[in-house]
């Protein structure tokens, strides 16, 4: 007995009709320019390595238009990513303390305190 599996067609597009879908893909999709962008940096180190000329001119590289276009855009995906991920962060790790669960918003709150507090360091770090 053969038995018949309803599979419905849908269309290629099927998630763009539905917010909720379009911003999990949205999310996913961010890690191409991420990825991207790690690349970049594994470069620059590569560049750094290869004397103060390689560097200067990497440098000079990073400076065009298309190039900080290009670092915006990154910056404006890996945001949104950090975003959803710290708005997620309370249904991904719930805790208990005792009997009693901690509130959604401490869990976001300390993820987004953490990143303000790094984001500092690294900024005192790199003498901005």
């Amino acid at each position: 007995m053969n038995a018949k599996v309803y599979s419905p067609k849908l269309p290629t597009n099927w998630w763009l009709k539905q917010p909720n879908y379009l911003r999990y893909m949205l999310r996913e999709l961010t890690c191409i320019p991420i990825g991207a962008f790690a690349v970049l940096l594994i470069f620059a180190l590569l560049r750094l390595g290869q004397g103060p000329e390689a560097w200067q001119a990497f440098r000079a590289a990073l400076a065009t238009p298309l190039a900080i276009a290009w670092q915006l855009l990154a910056l404006a995906f890996a945001l949104y990513h950090s975003i959803t991920w710290f708005a997620l962060a309370p249904r991904t790790m719930p805790l208990q303390i005792g009997t009693r669960r901690v509130p959604a918003w401490w869990i976001s709150g300390a993820h987004y305190l953490l990143w303000v507090v790094l984001s500092v360091i690294i900024l005192l770090l790199a003498g901005a």
